[in-house]
């Protein structure tokens, strides 16, 4: 079955979570996705690291890292919003670091992620869940860690941002699965959650946090079972958490991505696939179903990776 641009069976996509990275641990992995036909989404933070930052990584304050930022850009992949820097932000930070996105890269992200543990995240923590019962099972199994930390959508807060959040980006990433095919739990991907204003629509993504759990979610077996579903497909990742050693991409990564560049996917962005799934999907809006099926899944599937 056909049913993306250009006669193509499924779509695939990567949103890169920026934490760690540097020229050094990405280059090789880009350079191995351009010489592929694969064009993703390359999240960046706009500002230098916050001091005492439990993640750091190059920012576009640096040179040669904008550069090759604005390569990547001029050559079809997206950069998107990985909050403006690692290290919680009040609004006037907030508010420069999109400016400085929009100066460097000559537009407002259009895709976001949450950073770890960023008290400007928006509907994050517990705030991620709609009903009473997962919120509380959230809670407990994070010993409330993260109640009320997140203040991002919090109008009155000094981390409020939520208004420039739904002005300026369109995609805000939510739950990631361990599934290949998004369609199999999020069939609305993308879709708007009247219960979170603030944010236009959000996306789901696969697991593929690191190496290891990227390649277990591409599997030869997911590929074939993703081609013959027609299925959509968006990999959560960081592209610094062990792609590349010594200039050279991972091999076991290398020949999957391979593999999969030879099937008939359409590789194109994260918004360029969403704003295509928008066009051709009349409803818009999260039934109160869907999102407690995906709400428990998720759960279930945090909860058992924080036990592991």
């Amino acid at each position: 079955m056909t049913r993306f641009p250009s006669n193509k069976t499924f779509a695939f996509s990567i949103f890169d979570d920026t934490d760690n990275s540097t020229l050094a641990n990405i280059r090789p992995v880009y350079r191995m996705l351009r010489e592929l036909g694969f064009r993703t989404t390359k999240s960046v933070w706009p500002l230098a690291v916050a001091p005492g930052a439990r993640f750091g990584g190059d920012t576009l304050q640096d040179c040669e890292y904008l550069r090759f930022i604005q390569e990547l850009q001029h050559d079809g992949f997206e950069i998107g919003l990985h909050n403006v820097r690692s290290g919680s932000s009040p609004r006037e930070i907030v508010h420069r670091g999109l400016e400085e996105f929009r100066v460097r890269l000559g537009e407002y992200p259009r895709t976001h992620a949450n950073h770890c543990d960023n008290f400007e995240n928006i509907y994050w923590g517990s705030g991620r869940l709609s009903r009473t019962s997962t919120r509380f099972a959230y809670n407990l199994g994070t010993r409330y860690r993260h109640n009320w930390n997140f203040r991002g959508h919090v109008p009155g807060s000094e981390y409020f941002w939520g208004d420039l959040c739904r002005n300026h980006i369109r995609f805000v990433r939510n739950f990631v699965f361990d599934e290949v095919n998004l369609e199999r739990v999020n069939p609305t991907l993308p879709y708007h959650d009247e219960s979170k204003p603030f944010v236009n629509y959000w996306f789901s993504s696969c697991e593929g946090g690191d190496v290891s759990k990227f390649c277990d979610t591409l599997s030869e077996e997911n590929q074939d079972r993703l081609v013959a579903e027609s299925g959509i497909c968006i990999m959560y990742t960081h592209f610094a958490s062990g792609f590349a050693w010594r200039g050279m991409p991972d091999p076991g990564f290398t020949r999957l991505m391979r593999r999969l560049s030879r099937l008939n996917g359409w590789f194109v962005p994260v918004s360029e696939l969403l704003e295509f799934l928008v066009k051709e999907k009349k409803e818009r809006k999260i039934r109160a179903g869907e999102l407690a099926s995906m709400e428990t899944r998720w759960l279930r599937y945090k909860l058992r990776v924080g036990r592991g």
